[in-house]
């Protein structure tokens, strides 16, 4: 849309041609995301980009919801995307709206709310200064704490404003605004809502129902164009507050969201969202076994299910694990691919992930997290090698033979896995590279694999000789 600096420039434009001022015919932004969310289902355009694993769950309802010019709130275990959706939710506004400049209130110049605004353009008639609002700007998004006021929100009874304007304390042009009438024109997000305070809760849906407020006794009437979205975590473990009845009343919708429910869809997002240097490789195993870290977790009787295991866990465990491997490969000049031994290394970032019951509490946050990898390894080498013949390797090691795996990934790694029967078969059918290293990442993880199924032990050595790990039959062990 061509840019116009005054109000006699704006009503040149195709839009505006006809319109008059006080005319009340402006769009709500609710008409106006419908508008443009109908456009894009007609043409069949990605509606929510980066938003993965929710297209037959979430995202159908969350279109109703706005076809129906709801508000509406998520509701889900941390680590669901539910900022991210609110956020994406701003794709659906006009790219470029115009507003009085100078106004708080970001008014339309044709249908201001504030009196600011009306006085403006009353006093400037045609000659009414414009600016234009970019669609980013138009997302407003508070996360509620229990010491947010009224005030933070709604706004606040300003004297030395109404002295200097020569109004009463009652008179709207005496408000400092908050945040909500500073959306006006645009979506405000309320994240964690249940933690806000009960009278900050009524006050918010008084405004929405109403347009009024009382602000320290005086009755304040907003008349607010704004899309108000929430999210929270399910009510019915949340210890630090709940989304009181009448406010609940008036959202339109309840959408809850999910953790993937698939490892592969697991797997995509961690992949859209994680860091890594380009340079590092991570096998798709590799990939996949840090993600069946998350599923398992999320399992396990240890892990409280009430806080749940974010997304972030895998996401977080990406990152550390390519890091590690492109140090270790920094110092010793192999190919860096990322190996199960990098997956250990990144322990901090999963016991960070995880709110532990009492039981895992006693055990420690490092030995319930070693005991998932193992668990999640088992499970990922069945889906992948299940049907592999692995007698030979498991028959030398159950002999009370013993192996060390070195760190390093190179020619002299290989040459010390061979000393393994059947290993280097198995590592050759799985690796995804020819390299030296991509074979010493495979034969590791099908080391891992036969441990984490109970066929072989494992121990790590003392950090007085960091460079090897040890493997040995149930009799024995490997590290």
């Amino acid at each position: 849309m061509p840019h116009a600096s005054t109000l006699a420039e704006l009503l040149q434009l195709p839009e505006y041609v006809g319109r008059r001022p006080f005319d009340g015919k402006s769009r709500t932004v609710q008409d106006e995301v419908r508008s443009n969310l109908v456009r894009k289902l007609k043409n069949r355009e990605e509606l929510f980009p980066g938003i993965v694993g929710f297209e037959e769950s979430v995202v159908p309802q969350l279109v109703n919801a706005l076809l129906a010019r709801q508000n509406f709130i998520l509701l889900g275990l941390r680590g669901q995307a539910k900022s991210r959706i609110l956020r994406a939710i701003t794709t659906l506004l006009d790219e470029e709206v115009p507003a009085i400049e100078h106004s708080e209130m970001n008014d339309d110049p044709l249908n201001p709310v504030s009196a600011e605004g009306r006085a403006m353009l009353e006093t400037h008639g045609m000659e009414l200064p414009i600016r234009w609002v970019r669609r980013d700007d138009r997302y407003v998004e508070k996360l509620a704490t229990p010491d947010v006021t009224v005030a933070d929100l709604i706004g606040d009874v300003d004297p030395i404003k109404a002295a200097r304007l020569g109004t009463a304390l009652g008179d709207v042009r005496s408000m400092h605004f908050g945040l909500l009438p500073r959306a006006n024109r645009g979506i405000f997000a309320v994240n964690e809502l249940a933690d806000l305070a009960p009278k900050v809760q009524v006050a918010l849906f008084n405004i929405l129902q109403e347009g009024d407020v009382q602000i320290k006794g005086y009755p304040i009437r907003l008349e607010l164009d704004v899309m108000l979205v929430f999210s929270a975590n399910p009510e019915d473990y949340t210890a630090r507050g709940k989304i009181v009845t009448p406010l609940k009343d008036r959202i339109g919708s309840e959408i809850r969201t999910h953790y993937p429910k698939t490892v592969e869809l697991g797997m995509d997002i961690t992949a859209q969202e994680a860091y890594r240097e380009e340079g590092v490789a991570v096998p798709s195993y590799v990939a996949e076994l840090i993600e069946e870290i998350a599923f398992q977790a999320r399992e396990d009787s240890r892990v409280d299910k009430l806080s749940g295991v974010s997304q972030r866990l895998p996401i977080s465990l990406m990152e550390v694990t390519s890091a590690n491997a492109e140090q270790r490969t920094l110092r010793s000049g192999d190919e860096p691919v990322a190996r199960v031994a990098d997956i250990y290394a990144g322990l901090p970032a999963i016991t960070g992930k995880m709110e532990l019951e009492y039981e895992g509490e006693l055990k420690g946050a490092e030995n319930v997290a070693r005991e998932i990898i193992r668990k999640a390894a088992g499970a990922v080498f069945s889906r992948r090698m299940g049907s592999a013949d692995t007698k030979e390797t498991e028959d030398w090691f159950e002999d009370g033979n013993v192996f060390r795996v070195p760190q390093e990934g190179g020619t002299g790694a290989l040459a010390e896995l061979r000393n393994v029967p059947g290993l280097m078969d198995l590592a050759v059918a799985l690796a995804e590279g020819s390299s030296d290293a991509h074979r010493v990442a495979a034969a590791e993880f099908v080391l891992e694999g036969l441990y984490g199924r109970k066929r072989l032990s494992r121990a790590e050595e003392t950090y007085a000789a960091p460079e090897k790990e040890t493997v040995k039959g149930r009799g024995g062990r490997w590290n």
